[in-house]
């Protein structure tokens, strides 16, 4: 179980990398690609799966060497759930108040919401860069890599 836990860990430090570097250049770009937000997910998952084997390794009884290994592995969850908290606060930031969204003619509709997926992949992009620093602090506190 321990060896699954660190092959899923590398996996986590590896997907969110990737991602989170790709976002910031399509962001940086201004591309908005849909495959993003499959790569993105599957990202995430990897980190649900990651705390849930460390949950199941600290019940067996097998604990870290360091006790900040915990709040490593915790942090990329709350980081993921902060993420999205904000991302559902993007179309708010871009549309005003005032506005009725279904009455802008459609090429401003458009535009909007370009604004809004390339805001959100900005906010998820730097959450998935974040994720790949806590894990690898929590593999170099655990000692298992550096």
């Amino acid at each position: 179980m321990t060896e699954l836990h660190l092959v899923v860990g590398v996996a986590v430090l590896g997907l969110n990398l990737f991602v989170g570097l790709w976002g910031a250049a399509a962001w940086l770009a201004r591309r908005t690609p849909v495959s993003f937000w499959y790569v993105l997910r599957g990202a995430q998952g990897t980190v649900v799966v990651q705390v849930l084997l460390g949950a199941i390794l600290l019940i067996s009884g097998k604990e870290a060497k360091d006790a900040i290994h915990y709040m490593y592995g915790i942090g990329p969850l709350v980081v993921n759930l902060f993420a999205e908290g904000m991302r559902t606060g993007a179309a708010q930031r871009e549309v005003p108040e005032d506005v009725e969204f279904d009455t802008l003619p459609a090429d401003e509709q458009r535009t909007i919401a370009l604004r809004i997926v390339r805001r959100e992949m900005g906010i998820m992009s730097v959450a998935a860069l974040l994720v790949a620093t806590f894990a690898l602090r929590a593999a170099q506190v655990s000692g298992k890599l550096f």
